[in-house]
């Protein structure tokens, strides 16, 4: 998607950027961690709200991560058009736009309107993850790019951290379940209740559409802010897809189709996972909180990973995680209690160092056509929308518990690219582009 450089007077050039500028990025990092990980607390609360089946609760993750299939090109096609200052402008509008389109969802009380109230949030966080990547990257001295990148990411999972635990006291606080005996309601009761039922999701998406307007209207007094890196420039549809000749990247482009789906998936039933009585028999807002811990276990991962790659080979690390995280997902599926709560939790822990490593396996021996190799990577994020409808779809039909098997198989996939890669099978024959 992004290949080549070349300059954009409005980003300047030449000069240093002022000091707060990267700062204000790191906290966009953190914002969009915040934002994509409240669909884990949404996705209980609408399949109780409008008696949804799994599969159709998880419409809710396909409706999200749809928006890097579609937008992802698109924003790159922007980025190179108007900048990056312009573009996270953009990002922050399309983004707050989406939040405030759950206020009218609640008053209409309607499942499709939820659906598109969150296209449009995962649409804005595409644009802003297409500028701020490799923005973040390149602004200051680039022997300290992969400094900066770690500490947005870091600032990322503290987001996917603190997430849980406000979705939990502002959306699942009350219940997952309507009230009373739906069943026994007229239609248009039942409406007027689930509108009632509604309106807890109102208040924590208006107080981010806030926080992300002021975000935008600072970024939009620095739009002119000379010292930006130069802009990616854009290459044909076909050239984008041109490097999936190589084994090695196709490979690592569905491991992240696989790696993000599971992710998704987990963190998606976790809470009514940990609801059940032959679990944790929580309620909803305590079993909410919960999922923190597994997104937080992402979070100390990365550090403790980070360290583990100064002795031990990525790809070997990347097979150890994923073997792990598919043992633990297997053992949770057939065992009760705390253990099966502890085990699907832990999966978070061997999550962390997955995305990076599958991503920067992928691209290393690209050469030129490294920009391209990104892109396609980028796009394989869509298995958020895939796998997790995927494994609702089992567990309406073979159980909750037994739908767990689904990201264990994916685990399984991710395990293999490592060892071929570590083995050297996807190389043979491949020379990177110079």
């Amino acid at each position: 998607m992004q290949v080549a450089t070349g300059s954009n007077p409005s980003d300047g050039v030449d000069v240093g950027p002022r000091p707060g500028v990267t700062a204000m990025i790191v906290g966009l990092f953190f914002a969009w961690g915040f934002c994509t990980v409240l669909v884990d607390s949404l996705v209980p609360k609408l399949k109780g709200l409008f008696s949804l089946s799994y599969a159709e609760a998880m419409l809710s993750q396909f409706a999200f991560f749809l928006a890097y299939l579609v937008v992802s090109i698109p924003a790159g096609l922007l980025l190179a058009r108007i900048g990056y200052l312009h573009s996270i402008v953009a990002g922050l509008a399309v983004t707050a736009a989406g939040c405030l389109l759950f206020t009218p969802a609640a008053s209409m009380g309607l499942y499709p309107v939820f659906l598109l109230a969150l296209f449009v949030l995962a649409s804005g966080i595409t644009l802003l993850q297409v500028a701020a990547n490799p923005l973040i990257a390149n602004l200051g001295d680039k022997r300290r790019s992969h400094v900066r990148l770690n500490l947005a990411q870091a600032f990322n999972s503290l987001g996917t951290t603190i997430g849980p635990w406000l979705g939990a006291a502002f959306i699942l606080a009350g219940g997952v379940e309507l009230p009373g005996d739906p069943s026994s309601l007229s239609p248009e009761a039942l409406a007027a209740l689930r509108v009632q039922e509604a309106d807890v999701v109102r208040a924590p998406f208006l107080g981010i559409a806030t926080v992300l307007g002021l975000f935008a209207m600072a970024f939009w007094l620095l739009r002119r802010q000379r010292g930006m890196p130069p802009v990616p420039q854009q290459v044909s549809g076909r050239a984008v897809f041109a490097p999936l000749r190589h084994p090695r990247l196709a490979l690592a482009t569905l491991s992240i189709f696989l790696y993000v789906g599971a992710e998704v998936a987990i963190g998606s039933v976790l809470v009514n996972y940990l609801m059940l009585p032959g679990t944790l028999g929580e309620t909803a807002e305590r079993a909410g909180r919960l999922v923190s811990l597994y997104w937080g276990g992402a979070m100390v991962g990365r550090f403790v990973g980070s360290m583990l790659m100064r002795r031990v080979q990525a790809s070997s690390l990347l097979a150890m995680c994923a073997l792990v995280a598919a043992t633990l997902a297997t053992a949770s599926s057939f065992s009760v209690g705390h253990f099966a709560a502890a085990t699907i939790i832990a999966i978070g822990l061997f999550n962390s160092i997955m995305f990076p490593t599958i991503f920067s396996l992928g691209i290393e021996k690209l050469g030129d056509e490294t920009p391209q190799g990104s892109a396609l990577l980028c796009l394989a994020i869509v298995g958020g929308a895939v796998i997790p409808v995927v494994t609702g779809a089992a567990a309406d039909r073979f159980g909750l518990s037994s739908s767990l098997l689904v990201p264990a198989i994916c685990y399984l996939g991710i395990a293999a690219f490592a060892v071929l890669t570590r083995r050297g099978v996807l190389d043979r024959g491949h020379t990177a582009a110079s």
